[in-house]
C-alpha cells in the first residue's frame, strides 16, 4: 500500500526490529552514557595546578610573542619595507595575553591558542598541497603539522579539566 505523502510503498516494520528512530536514541544514549564516564574520569585542576601542555602552550605564545618584538626591533622588513608599530604590536600583545591566561589556567587563553593553533594547521595544509616546491618544505611543513596538530589534542582534554568545577563530597 503506498504512503499518501510520498507516493512510496510503505515499509512494513518486522516484528522486534528496531526502527531507525529506536536506533539513533539508542546510540545517543550509550554516546551521552561514553561522556558520562569520561567526564567522571577527570581530576578537576588543584589550587594552582596547570596542565603540562598548557604550560607548553603559554610558553610558546611567550615566545612567539617576544619574537614579533624582537624582530620589529632589529627592523625586520616584509615585504620590503618594515612594518608600521601597530602591525607589529597588535600580534605581540595578542600572544602576550594569551600566554599570561594561559599560565593562570584560564579556558579562554587555552580556547584563544587553540583557535590560533587551527588557524595555523589549515595554513600548513595548503601551503603543503598548493605552495611547497621542495623537500626541505614538504619536511619542515609536516614537522610544523606534527607539533600543532599534538599541542591541539592534548589541549582538549585540559580545556575539560580546566572548565571543570571542583568536586564537593556530599555528607
Amino acid at each position: 500500500m503506498p504512503d499518501r505523502t510520498s507516493g512510496r510503498p510503505r515499509k512494513r516494520k518486522q516484528r522486534g526490529a528496531p526502527t531507525p528512530r529506536e536506533r539513533m536514541e539508542r546510540g545517543y544514549a550509550k554516546a551521552e552514557e561514553r561522556n558520562r564516564e569520561a567526564r567522571e574520569a577527570l581530576e578537576p585542576l588543584g589550587k594552582g595546578e596547570r596542565p603540562l601542555v598548557v604550560t607548553v602552550g603559554a610558553v610558546v605564545a611567550a615566545l612567539v610573542a617576544l619574537s614579533i618584538l624582537a624582530g620589529y626591533l632589529a627592523g625586520t622588513e616584509v615585504n620590503g619595507e618594515k612594518p608600521r608599530l601597530a602591525q607589529a604590536l597588535a600580534p605581540a600583545l595578542l600572544m602576550g595575553f594569551m600566554a599570561w591566561g594561559m599560565w593562570r589556567a584560564r579556558y579562554w587563553a587555552v580556547l584563544g591558542f587553540q583557535l590560533v593553533l587551527v588557524f595555523l594547521i589549515f595554513s600548513a595544509v595548503y601551503g603543503l598541497a598548493l605552495e611547497a616546491a621542495s623537500v626541505a618544505q614538504v619536511l619542515s611543513t609536516l614537522a610544523l603539522l606534527a607539533v600543532a596538530g599534538t599541542l591541539f589534542y592534548f589541549m582538549v582534554k585540559a580545556m575539560a579539566r580546566i572548565q571543570m568545577p571542583t568536586r564537593v563530597p556530599r555528607d
